[in-house]
């Protein structure tokens, strides 16, 4: 079926990105911009990509790397070489945005830097996601989301938030600060935009994955500094066949819980009458619905819950996510096709109104897309590309 946002404007028509990154952080930001309408080109080693080797893989084709890379085109050249990084630097002065992700300093020793580049494109926008940032002390040590995460202090807030039920932090497998690193690279790169629009002058952007973890950490940064007591912990209720979530922050939400529950006179119970007996009385109260959802299973808790207007949720798996309704009414997958058939991705979690926001159903083959790239903005001939092909400069 064609998306109903098919016959709106690319909001990003005419941007145009060379696209250095690899894994997720920055192929992560750079989908974004596909899904907007920018002409991403995704320039790859020789290898191609790491995750286009990860599972699940159908026909050698890797979903992992279709879901970050899906509308971007590809050329594979060899950096390490004088013509492939001459490539690139034919190709900069025709592009508004480059995005790279390796620690910092591997650009500059493939004279890929941003003086380098802005020397020859002085509206050039160029942003570096990396783990540290391109300063500091550690800005050149190796970093992955999962070494993030243990050095922003988010895997220690969360295993104290276990209540001593654990006794190291938890297994990691999600990888937020790649995320979060590439949804701040996202938006900074469509402020420099804006601010290219007002100046005419292109900017150096420095994403640290870091400080986007840190950010998050809101409430527990001040904690931190000033001894607040902690806040109450929304904690997974069980029910007969799974668990489900109940958050009634506001006196409104409480009493709409009691009612719910069939638990009227808790609104007159000495440890629950305000907000400030609740909170000192937080476990107490979640044990006491806890009783109660023992009796249902999560789909009826949430159902019952969900009647009396009380903030709830049942734990769903990631399958059953793939076919949740409000998912579904929302548009918040894409099916687009590889070289190993059909997948669904996930679009922009926004919608705009004048504009497409959803995956392109484009996923190229390791530097499918060089050689008309090359013939279009470079105006090669084919005994020329043939003769790069022919010396492992382009893949």
């Amino acid at each position: 079926m064609e998306s109903d946002q098919a016959h709106r404007e690319d909001a990003l028509a005419g941007v145009r990105v060379l696209d250095f990154t690899i894994v997720m952080a920055g192929p992560y930001a750079t989908r974004m911009l596909a899904d907007l309408g920018a002409d991403v080109v995704k320039i790859e080693s020789l290898e191609g990509d790491q995750v286009r080797a990860r599972p699940p893989l159908r026909d050698d084709a890797s979903a992992y790397f279709a879901h970050l890379n899906a509308g971007k085109r590809s050329i594979a050249l060899d950096l390490k070489s004088s013509e492939g990084v001459a490539i690139v630097k034919d190709l900069v002065a025709r592009f508004d945005i480059v995005v790279e992700n390796f620690r910092p300093g591997v650009m500059r020793r493939f004279g890929l830097d941003y003086e380098t580049l802005a020397a020859i494109n002085p509206n050039l926008i160029y942003c570096a996601i990396s783990g540290y940032g391109q300063t500091g002390p550690k800005a050149l040590a190796p970093a992955y989301a999962p070494v993030v995460h243990a050095a922003s202090g988010f895997d220690m807030v969360m295993m104290d938030y276990q209540n001593g039920a654990v006794d190291r932090p938890a297994n990691n497998g999600i990888f937020i600060a790649d995320v979060l690193g590439g949804t701040h690279a996202f938006g900074a790169i469509q402020t420099a935009l804006y601010q290219r629009e007002r100046t005419g002058r292109g900017q150096f952007i420095d994403v640290s994955m870091l400080e986007a973890m840190v950010g998050m950490l809101v409430f527990e940064t001040q904690q931190a500094q000033f001894n607040a007591p902690r806040r109450p912990l929304y904690t997974p209720l069980r029910t007969t066949d799974g668990f489900v979530m109940v958050a009634p922050t506001s006196p409104r939400n409480f009493e709409q819980l009691t009612d719910a529950v069939g638990h009227p006179e808790w609104r007159d119970d000495p440890r629950f009458r305000t907000n400030v007996d609740r909170n000192r009385n937080w476990d107490v109260l979640l044990g006491l619905v806890e009783e109660w959802t023992l009796g249902f299973s999560s789909v009826d808790a949430e159902a019952q819950l969900a009647k009396h207007g009380v903030p709830c949720g049942r734990y769903c798996s990631v399958a059953e996510v793939l076919e949740d309704p409000q998912l579904e009414a929302r548009g918040a997958f894409a099916t687009i096709c590889d070289g190993g058939g059909e997948l669904r991705v996930t679009n922009p979690p926004f919608r705009m109104s004048g504009s497409r926001a959803e995956a392109r159903n484009h996923v190229s083959t390791l530097g499918g897309d060089g050689p008309d790239l090359l013939r279009a903005e470079l105006g090669m001939d084919e005994a020329a590309i043939a003769g790069l092909r022919a010396s492992g400069v382009l893949g």
